[in-house]
Order: C-alpha cells, then sequence, then structure tokens
C-alpha cells in the first residue's frame, strides 16, 4: 500500500501487510524532490513493480524490480490530469485512467503516453440537494473479475461538507468502456455530521490470498480533522447479478471481524527512536526537502544542521502522531547559534511549539516566537509536548527528570485542511535553524489512554 505523500520527504513509503491490519513500512520509492506528491496507484505487472502519481502539474512513473528498491528516479509522462489508476486489458495493452474519466494508452513498457487523451466515463449524478463540496470525480481504481472491469471513483470532493465524498462504482466489458453505473451507488458516504467518519471515499477495491474481498477507503475522525485523513478497510460482497457492495449489517464505525490471515510480521512500527544505527527511521519526513545531506547519525544521536530563520523555513522533520492524546519528548543540544525546537506542524501557515537558543526557553505561537524561560539553559535542554484532546501544553527540563510548565499552552483542532488547504495533517516536528547545528537524541513518543 501506498498513499500520498505531499511535501512530506522522502516520498511515496510503501506499506506490506500479511493480514491487512498490521503494516510495517519497507521502502520510500520517491526521494527526488519533485512537489506536492498527490494519489499513487501501485502496480506489479509482469515482474516489476510501478506507482503512478500526480505532482506538480504532470504525472510521473517510477518503478523497480523489487518491492524493497531501489527505485528509479522519477519519469515524467507529461500528462497534466490527476490521479492515475493503471489497467491491463486482456491482450496486455496498459492504459491510465485520471480524475476526469479519461484515459490515456501506455507504452508496453508503462514508462510513457503511446496515444491520444480519450474520455470514457462520466460519473454518477449527484442529488442537487445534498451537501457536497463539487461534483470532483477523481480517484480512479480499476481492477477485472470474471468478465467485467470495475472502476471505482470519488465524488463529491475530499473535505468540506462531511457528507461530500463518497465512493462510485461501474463496469464494463471493456477496460475503455461505456460503463454502466451500480444499482448501489454511492457504495459508501456519510450521511450527516453525527457519525464517527467524515469525508469517506477514495476507494481501493481487491481481493486477498483466500478470495476474500475488501474495500480500502480514507476519512476524517469526527473531531480530529487535524489527523488527517486515515485509512480503513471493510470487507465487501458480490450480489448474484455480479456487483459488489458493504454488506447491510456492517457500520463502518465499529469494529468488524476479518477473515483469519496470518501474520507475518515481526517487527512493530514504533515512533519513539533512539536514533541508533546509519540509517533515518522511516517514521520521519522533511517538509519540502528530501534532507539526506543535512543530518548525521552519530551511534545514539542525530545532528541536523540548521536552515533558514522560522520553523517552516527550517523544513522541519516530522513524524505522524497516532493517538488522540499523547506526548512527545526530546533531548538537544546545541551548537553555535543554531535554535532547536519541538513543534506541532501543519503547515507554513499552521504551526506551534516550544524551542530553545543557547539559553532561553522559546515559545511559538502560530508564528509569533519569543523568550518564554530567560537565561534558563546552557546550549542542553530536554523539550516535551502534552497533547490532550487537541489542548497542548509545553514543559522544559535540565536533567530529563523534572520538568517545568511553561506560561504558554496551544489549541490545535483548527489546523485541518479546512481552514488551511493542502489534505495534510498535524504532525510532531524536530526543528534545527539558524547558524549551528541541533543534536537531537532520544526521542519519545507516548500514547495517553
Amino acid at each position: 500500500m501506498v498513499h500520498s505523500s505531499f511535501e512530506y520527504y522522502p516520498g511515496l513509503l510503501i506499506w506490506h501487510s500479511t493480514d491487512l491490519i498490521n503494516w510495517i513500512p519497507i521502502a520510500n520509492a520517491l526521494n527526488k524532490y519533485v512537489g506536492s506528491v498527490w494519489a499513487p496507484d501501485i502496480v506489479k505487472y509482469g515482474e516489476k513493480y510501478y506507482i503512478y502519481f500526480p505532482a506538480s502539474g504532470t504525472n510521473y512513473v517510477v518503478w523497480a524490480d523489487n518491492i524493497e528498491g531501489p527505485w528509479s528516479d522519477p519519469i515524467e509522462l507529461k500528462v497534466t490530469m490527476i490521479d492515475p489508476g493503471h489497467v491491463v486489458d486482456d491482450k496486455g495493452n496498459r492504459y491510465l485512467y485520471f480524475s476526469s474519466g479519461a484515459y490515456v494508452p501506455l507504452t508496453k513498457d508503462g514508462l510513457a503516453i503511446e496515444g491520444d487523451v480519450v474520455h470514457t466515463y462520466y460519473g454518477w449524478e449527484i442529488p442537487r440537494d445534498w451537501s457536497i463540496e463539487c461534483f470532483c470525480m477523481e480517484g480512479p481504481k480499476l481492477f477485472k473479475r470474471g468478465e467485467y472491469f470495475y472502476l471505482a471513483v470519488a465524488e463529491g470532493g475530499t473535505a468540506g461538507p462531511v457528507t461530500g465524498h463518497m465512493v462510485i462504482s461501474a463496469r464494463s466489458k471493456s477496460p475503455l468502456g461505456p460503463w454502466e453505473n451500480a444499482p448501489h451507488n454511492p457504495i459508501l458516504r456519510a450521511q450527516s455530521n453525527n457519525e464517527k467518519w467524515w469525508s469517506v471515499g477514495h476507494a481501493t477495491i481487491f481481493d486477498d490470498a483466500k478470495d476474500n474481498w475488501y474495500m480500502i477507503f480514507h476519512g476524517y475522525e469526527n473531531g480530529y480533522y487535524n489527523m488527517g485523513r486515515q485509512s480503513m478497510i471493510v470487507p465487501i460482497e458480490w450480489t448474484e447479478d455480479g456487483w459488489y457492495k458493504i454488506q447491510d449489517d456492517i457500520e463502518i464505525a465499529k469494529p468488524i471481524k476479518l477473515p483469519d490471515l496470518e501474520n507475518k510480521n515481526t517487527e512493530k512500527y514504533q515512533l519513539s527512536d533512539s536514533f541508533e544505527g546509519d540509517k533515518l527511521g522511516p517514521q520521519w519526513r522533511f517538509f519540502k526537502e528530501f534532507g539526506e545531506g543535512r543530518y548525521e547519525l552519530t551511534g545514539d544521536e542525530l545532528v541536523v544542521n540548521g536552515k533558514g530563520s522560522s520553523v517552516p523555513d527550517c523544513s522541519p522533520m516530522l513524524i505522524i502522531p497516532t493517538n488522540h492524546s499523547y506526548t512527545a519528548s526530546v533531548e538537544l543540544e546545541l551548537e553555535g547559534d543554531a535554535i532547536g525546537g519541538l513543534v506541532l506542524f501543519y503547515n507554513e501557515n499552521g504551526y506551534s511549539g516550544i524551542l530553545a537558543d543557547k539559553e532561553n526557553i522559546l515559545t511559538n505561537l502560530r508564528g509569533w516566537q519569543f523568550p518564554t524561560e530567560k537565561n534558563a539553559i546552557n546550549r542542553k535542554v530536554y523539550l516535551r509536548l502534552k497533547n490532550i484532546e487537541n489542548t497542548v501544553d509545553m514543559y522544559y527540563s535540565l536533567d530529563g527528570k523534572e520538568w517545568t510548565k511553561t506560561e504558554n499552552s496551544f489549541e490545535v483542532s483548527a489546523y485541518h485542511h479546512n481552514i488551511l488547504g493542502g489534505f495534510m495533517s498535524l504532525r510532531i516536528g524536530l526543528c534545527s535553524m539558524g547558524e549551528g547545528k541541533v543534536i537531537f537524541k532520544n526521542f519519545k513518543y507516548e500514547p495517553i489512554k
């Protein structure tokens, strides 16, 4: 599985699972900055793996002989539509569908466009009295079962009203159409603001090794919009006349028992990091840059060169928190005139946190940065954020045992797409800015139940 990676690099983190519940990261397929990476499609065809994705007004493909890499540099396909979806006909001809309902032929090797854009699908008409953001057909994903090719798309807008996003299905005996819309449309849609999961849509349909079928999709969590779109999975059933739908007795907000699949994953995905080893952990991403030449791992320390003079300018190193409430802490040491910090970061317009220069503890509230504890340290300090359901307190310590709460706290429930745009999520960030270096040790992430 692979997701949109937006402005976070290295990009296109590939996840692997043997039971559809426990996932571990195995490789980054994109190490060259090409802009904000949107909805990708990962496929295996022949003996090679491919990921097609849009960025910066065009589309790219990367490929590999092994899913763990090495992956190729991005190859531009020179087509401007978004959300590519790969499909192969019965003769081995390859095509990419896009959000407009159009497709383009691919060369046999899948690395170039070969032919004109052809429009073949126009979507499912949304009733005018429904509250949606826009028609916005997007995210085509295709597969074949029996004599039919099936096309799943999203409609209604990714965010906006919680009832907007939805899953639409169509089928055809040819991957090029004409397409017949499913009688069960929409396959999935939030009905009201009272539901747990909002704006559910953008589905991929697939089967497992035991011929069980599923739909994976994303949605925003009610009350935690700032966590971004979260991935969910639900089993589907096939009707006698060859359509798929969610079982009538299933509610996506409640736990669903899945068929037993052997879990062969022995590795657990962790957010805490002691910075041991010679590779940066897969949980970390730099904002708008691939920072391989900017940092160094030295046994049990992460040394990051300072950059810029503000939190967004320094391209903070980020991870995604997985809980509503948690603490995050890190030890840091400052060299030269560097400023280091621990922040919650959405994008250039939404961030807050606690920082330190060589002698002062600093607060940053939405870009307003000032000393909050003067002459409190001597180049070494521990910093902590405590987030309790979107209210965040800030702490510092001289020994990592006794903590002092600063005067300032902040609230982050509005750090999300409907306010700030960008489709992203609120992340924990480590900052290194200014002239000098910041040495980070022992990053700890601890959920609060």
